[in-house]
């Protein structure tokens, strides 16, 4: 047994509260739990308890054992002086005040319900699982699911937004440029998504904006900066972007100090790097203002159209500079624009709607519930479980259950741990 759970005992009163009585058999009535402290002091704060006829406030401690008090050395600290509850798993001895007043205890296991306490311990039981609950999460209901799904994904956009914020203090509050950063890292994929940010992160975002109405020169710019053009002249296209990149890096005075290499090595070639940085320069080449366009697309018929690019001809007919290829049109597919709005569109809308005190969540429950679901271990991971996801709500909830819960025992701070605890 671990603090946490007694915490959660606690906090949400799941104990025989009608028969609460002290170590010294006095009567017991909380009044008011307290605020949960995850820092530094008592466990919680302001709490306020009636012991017979008296009403106490302030803090309350909990520990396993009456004596962890000492384990922790709270009889050294004064901030423990206010404490007017020592909350126990277990009563093995008295804790007094500086003042040598003695602290009343509650013990929880005389008032805890026998098949709680069953279901915590096979819960969290030492054998190997892919998940703590994987035994019964097949036959989690529905309502319980679908709800804590939508909170996680709430929960994965404001991780998200975390970044976000960070990229915005250093842009100066420039939106436009951090939605280029995020596009352009994810233009890259797992592959190049560092090579990318950091050709993104070797631009101005002004010099973006200065070269997007001429589409040679944002070839050029986005090529040049990933260290592509330093080869000899093969072709008149490639001598052009060559010519370009010369004077837009004299004119800009562009460094390439800290670019990571762009990568082709076990990339399908619909993905290389060539083709996505083409890709990339058309969008912003047809969209100068696309920040403002993603913004107010209220539905995901209209980012589609929004990313509806190809690259320019010279790649119809090749995947690198050196090696013509079979035509085809290489436009950006559904698929990645699908990525694009899970990882970049919609948590930027998320992220711009809350620093302007704006409310667009149906607008984003509407989108992401119309995106295909993800695929990857964690999503098949579910699936075997009989919960395959159906949508890209469900299945970024899905990451963010197992990565920001199962994976680190959060099952009380979890609404389907909570749901198979009190079963």
């Amino acid at each position: 047994m671990k603090e946490d759970f007694l915490h959660y005992l606690w906090l949400h009163k799941k104990l025989d509260i009608l028969h609460l009585k002290t170590t010294h058999h006095e009567c017991l009535e909380i009044v008011s739990v307290g605020q949960h402290n995850h820092n530094s002091g008592p466990d919680f704060f302001n709490g306020q308890i009636r012991i017979g006829e008296q009403l106490w406030a302030g803090n309350i401690e909990i520990h396993i054992k009456s004596s962890d008090w000492f384990v922790h050395g709270h009889e050294q600290d004064p901030a423990y002086d206010n404490v007017i509850l020592h909350v126990v798993y277990e009563h093995d001895t008295d804790i007094f005040r500086h003042d040598n007043s003695a602290i009343p205890t509650l013990e929880l296991k005389k008032f805890i319900d026998s098949s709680l306490l069953d279901n915590y311990y096979k819960l969290f039981s030492s054998k190997k699982k892919w998940i703590n609950c994987e035994q019964d999460f097949p036959n989690v209901d529905e309502f319980t699911l679908k709800n804590w799904q939508e909170r996680l994904y709430f929960e994965r956009l404001e991780r998200k937004s975390k970044t976000i914020e960070g990229l915005l203090k250093v842009s100066k509050n420039d939106w436009e440029a951090v939605l280029f950063k995020l596009l352009a890292k994810n233009f890259g994929l797992k592959v190049n998504g560092a090579s990318f940010a950091s050709i993104a992160n070797s631009i101005e975002f002004s010099t973006v904006r200065k070269s997007s109405s001429k589409l040679e020169q944002l070839e050029a710019l986005v090529f040049g900066q990933a260290g592509l053009l330093e080869k000899d002249s093969n072709t008149s296209y490639y001598e052009t972007l060559q010519e370009e990149y010369k004077f837009l890096k004299q004119k800009f005075q562009l460094n390439t100090q800290g670019v990571v290499d762009v990568r082709f090595f076990r990339l399908r070639p619909p993905n290389f790097p060539t083709i996505r940085l083409s890709q990339l320069a058309n969008l912003y080449h047809k969209e100068q203002q696309l920040f403002s366009r993603v913004i107010s697309a209220e539905n995901l018929s209209e980012i589609y159209m929004l990313f509806e690019v190809s690259t320019s001809p010279f790649w119809k007919t090749h995947y690198t500079f050196d090696k013509e290829s079979k035509q085809s049109n290489k436009k950006v597919t559904k698929a990645f624009v699908d990525l694009l709005l899970i990882n970049t569109i919609l948590p930027i809308k998320f992220c711009y709607a809350k620093q302007n005190g704006e409310a667009n969540d149906e607008t984003l429950l509407e989108i992401v519930n119309a995106i295909a679901t993800e695929k990857n271990s964690i999503i098949d991971g579910f699936s075997q479980l009989k919960h395959k996801p159906k949508s890209a709500l469900e299945s970024q909830a899905f990451i963010q259950l197992k990565t920001e819960y199962c994976d680190k025992n959060k099952c009380l701070q979890c609404a389907i741990g909570n749901t198979l605890l009190t079963k």
